[in-house]
């Protein structure tokens, strides 16, 4: 019998793709991504949650490179298959094949693509996983000028495979207020919202009234555009406002009205039921024990907390890494840590699985026991070599802390141990911005936990510190008052000394130098007969200052070097950075400025290193102060205004530091008069006009030996140095790919940099950018070249 050759049209095939039906939004540099690799890879994967627009992505992809393939580009929708065995017969009839011989599926295939040039795509595998690899090798290797684009949850496995995950829509900022609304707009999850919401409320715009909520559904929606989109379709009958409200119930609420989608994609459950019903057994048991997490985990919390009935510790790993290639799990490597998420909508989800089990309380006490153990082994290890890193740890943490504690004191009978784990956690609270959360979460177990012991004596002292810090000396002094009789009552020397110390911070803090002296020479014999380095250190740090304060100076550097040692045999560095501080202050009082502002700079760079905004905004104090009495009163104001940034975040000025306020009065006074009010305040509003970073940079620069140019002399660039660097070489000429070699960064980056630097000048072109940098560089007419801050 005579071999019929398939049937086709002898015309060149454009392919089948379908068709847009709504805007395509965002995702320039994934285009381009996916681009780039088609071009030097036949096999191209890409990998993401469900619903985050693998498919849409590919569709674009497809239809702007549809000139390199003369045979056309195919689409292959695979998530109806459930037959394995009809993929090969699927696909030839995804490509218009037709065929009336008895032969296989596959051999008609591949003959048909042999000598093509054709662009396939393979749209859900994940179901299909080992048939579509198996099947994507052979048709490659069988034809030569076949390309393959597949999406998944999960990559193919073929050995020549480059995979691309595609990443949610980018959100705006966190906390970025200042975001006018045409630049929460370019925002591409924004974006969408916008786009689709129109089109169900025609001349919908984002507006001062409704942004913040926008934003929130959109982060609540974790940026997937499914997510998004189904939601939008509730402005039918819901506010916006009404809409964010509701989102807590976001499985129930997020129905599709179209009946033309596949039966999954018509609520975000059955959605998010498809990657659940892909799971294997174990899978499923981690991913529901998982939810109990809050911003992410690491390895060693799922070994601890999602092992046991079904999962051994030793399968953790193995079951992590199949939740990862099916990407319910994300993989993130933050301070070279991998760590694991997940997206809000798959942790609730899990979350309810969870509860339907039976299993959301034995989850969430195995939580709170690991992250209470974690804050102990924190506590224990504070002092030493490993502290940065744990300084680190607890901040990647912080959700999960902060959930750890919420269990304690929601469960009857754990309030204790969620009050001694709020103790343990001190450092943390003054290290980071989270200072007003410890108090919170003391105050409240403080307020239950009412029964005399050692617990409640060392959450009295421990929360007092915050007070003094709060510039709420009543409140410490009235906790210090029952923390010292408990610790009376109880015969701990320990309590007994912390008491001593916090109580001779209030003294300073009133004025009372001569009764902080006794106080906290108590507090270092107190410590020393307990083997404290950490009460040791502290108390001796306060020591040395109270002698600075008063003009003692041979013992102020005595004992500050005595605090140095105690901090260097044990490898530690915070405390060492606030000794190196004190000392700072003391050699600036002796009149040797340069000496101090290399001491000053050694604490800043390692409290910067920390983020500790305590210690880096009293480094600022000493720094301007360093300044006006070196003459250079610019950069003094500008440091005081920068100082507004710290200690806004802070809560108060000089926290913990009040004896130091008359410094500060007189470097503003001493600088005011030196270059005249006007000025002073204009250079202050330059300092406080500074981000963060930008503030920390400036001060840390040597100071220059000429006068430094005055206000009048000046313009200020409003890009961070950064930005500066890569907008001159945008306006050499330079390409985003080249701007990214030449700074060895992403390609991304640059673009988002450049992105940046037309917001912040209201451009819109780079040749605009160009001529900005010329006009920047240009001398002016009396000859004096602009500088940058």
């Amino acid at each position: 019998m005579a071999v019929v050759a398939p049937s086709v049209s002898a015309r060149r095939q454009d392919g089948k793709l379908p068709a847009e039906v709504t805007s395509f939004v965002g995702r320039r540099h994934e285009v381009a991504e996916v681009r780039r690799r088609l071009s030097g890879s036949r096999l191209v994967t890409l990998t993401g949650v469900g619903g985050v627009g693998k498919t849409r992505l590919a569709s674009r992809v497809a239809a702007e490179v549809r000139p390199a393939f003369p045979d056309g580009v195919w689409l292959v929708e695979l998530a109806a298959l459930e037959n394995s065995e009809l993929l090969a017969q699927t696909v030839a009839e995804a490509l218009e094949i037709r065929d009336h011989s008895s032969r296989e599926p596959l051999d008609v295939l591949t003959d048909h693509l042999r000598d093509k040039r054709t662009l396939v795509i393979l749209d859900n595998c994940e179901h299909l996983l080992p048939q579509c690899a198996v099947l994507a090798d052979f048709l490659l290797r069988s034809s030569p000028d076949l390309k393959i684009l597949a999406t998944s949850r999960q990559v193919l496995g073929v050995a020549y495979e480059h995979t691309l995950a595609v990443p949610t829509l980018d959100l705006p900022s966190p906390g970025n207020h200042r975001m006018s609304i045409k630049s929460l707009s370019r925002c591409d999850a924004i974006r969408l919202f916008i786009e689709r919401a129109g089109a169900v409320l025609p001349g919908f715009a984002v507006t001062e009234d409704n942004r913040e909520a926008v934003e929130r559904i959109c982060r609540q929606l974790d940026g997937i555009p499914l997510g998004i989109e189904l939601a939008v379709v509730r402005l039918r009958a819901l506010s916006v406002q009404q809409l964010l409200e509701r989102l807590d119930d976001r499985f129930h609420l997020l129905t599709a009205g179209s009946r033309v989608v596949l039966p999954r994609h018509r609520t975000l459950r059955a959605l998010i039921d498809w990657s659940y019903v892909l799971c294997t057994d174990q899978e499923r048991l981690l991913w529901s024990r998982a939810s109990v997490f809050t911003g992410g985990f690491d390895l060693e919390a799922a070994e601890e907390v999602c092992s046991g009935d079904g999962i051994g510790r030793e399968e953790v790993l193995d079951v992590v890494t199949g939740l990862v290639d099916k990407s319910v799990l994300l993989r993130e490597e933050p301070h070279s840590t991998v760590r694991y998420r997940l997206l809000d909508t798959l942790r609730q989800y899990g979350r309810e699985r969870l509860v339907a089990a039976g299993e959301a309380v034995p989850a969430q006490r195995r939580h709170r026991d690991y992250y209470r153990r974690l804050a102990g082994d924190a506590r224990a290890e504070l002092f030493g070599p490993s502290q940065v890193a744990w300084f680190t740890r607890l901040h990647q943490e912080h959700t999960n802390l902060r959930t750890a504690l919420e269990y304690s004191f929601a469960e009857p009978g754990e309030a204790e141990t969620g009050l001694s784990m709020a103790s343990d956690l001190l450092y943390h609270w003054i290290t980071s911005y989270y200072l007003g959360e410890g108090r919170r979460w003391l105050d409240e177990g403080l307020a239950v936990c009412t029964e005399p012991s050692q617990v409640r004596a060392r959450a009295l002292w421990t929360n007092s510190w915050l007070a003094v810090i709060q510039s709420e000396t009543d409140a410490a002094a009235a906790m210090l008052a029952e923390s010292g009789r408990l610790g009376e009552r109880l015969s701990d020397d320990s309590v007994a000394g912390y008491t001593a110390l916090y109580s001779g911070m209030i003294a300073m803090y009133r004025g009372d130098a001569e009764s902080a002296i006794g106080l906290y020479e108590e507090a270092v014999a107190r410590h020393r007969a307990t083997d404290d380095p950490v009460g040791l250190a502290l108390s001796l740090i306060r020591l040395s200052m109270v002698h600075s304060f008063l003009g003692d100076s041979p013992r102020a550097i005595s004992i500050g070097e005595e605090s140095l040692r105690v901090c260097d045999a044990y490898g530690e560095g915070w405390h060492r950075a606030y000794t190196t501080m004190a000392l700072g202050i003391e050699v600036w009082r002796q009149g040797e400025s340069r000496r101090a502002a290399e001491l000053e700079k050694e604490s800043l760079a390692f409290n910067r290193s920390l983020d500790d905004p305590l210690g880096v905004g009293v480094n600022l104090e000493v720094l301007a102060w360093i300044a006006a009495t070196e003459e250079q009163y610019e950069r003094a104001a500008r440091l005081l205004g920068g100082l507004r940034t710290i200690w806004q975040a802070i809560g108060a000025p000089l926290s913990g530091y009040g004896h130091l306020v008359k410094y500060h009065d007189e470097c503003e006074s001493r600088t005011s008069r030196a270059i005249g009010a006007t000025a002073f305040r204009a250079a202050v509003r330059k300092g406080s006009q500074l981000s963060y970073d930008e503030v920390l940079g400036y001060a840390l620069e040597a100071p220059p030996a000429a006068r430094e140019p005055s206000a009048e002399d000046e313009r200020p660039s409003p890009l961070t140095r950064r930005e500066n660097e890569i907008a001159r070489l945008v306006a050499q000429g330079l390409s985003n790919k080249e701007i990214a070699a030449t700074l060895v960064i992403a390609q991304r980056t640059a673009e988002g940099h450049i992105e940046h630097i037309l917001s912040k000048l209201g451009f819109t072109s780079r040749a605009q950018v160009a001529v900005w940098v010329f006009e920047q560089d240009r001398p002016e007419a009396d000859g004096s070249a602009s500088t940058t801050p």
